[in-house]
């Protein structure tokens, strides 16, 4: 199914997650396709836009088509995980099923944002610093690595 040009999409999902982690660590959550299939099995995902530890930009096949990004926002000690869904069923959904199928899709995005705020923080609480090796900058700027903790 394609969507014709300038129909606007049937699902527009937004969600926002702060996880007390860098974007580069919430970055890797989402590198390896594998990972896709476990958050979107009904999804065919393609990316379009790599934007590296700024997140990705995906087209959508399968049950769904249309477009789905995911931004990475540095912010205070940690990132914001922005979640955008921008498509349409592949088959047609009378208002009722429409308006379900949103929330079940919102509902799945904050449990993955949510699953990965567990995963990635450990237990590790606003304001402290994060207890894996991040890198640092010596004198010359070269890139030293430190246990933080």
């Amino acid at each position: 199914m394609s969507i014709p040009l300038g129909i606007p999409p049937a699902l527009d999902v937004v969600d926002e997650t702060f996880l007390t982690v860098p974007p580069k660590i919430v970055a890797a959550a989402f590198a390896d396709p594998a990972a896709w299939r476990r958050y979107w099995p009904d999804l065919v995902l393609e990316i379009y836009t790599d934007r590296g530890d700024e997140g990705l930009r995906w087209t959508v096949r399968g049950a769904l088509v249309g477009t789905m990004e995911v931004w990475l926002e540095p912010m205070l000690d940690g990132t914001v995980l922005h979640y955008f869904l921008r498509a349409t069923p592949a088959r047609p959904l009378g208002p009722r099923q429409l308006r379900k199928e949103a929330d079940r899709r919102a509902r799945a995005a904050k449990r993955i944002a949510l699953g990965l705020k567990e995963i990635l923080e450990d237990g590790r609480e606003p304001g402290l610093p994060p207890a894996i090796a991040e890198p640092d900058r010596d004198e010359d700027g070269a890139e030293a690595r430190r246990e933080t903790a």
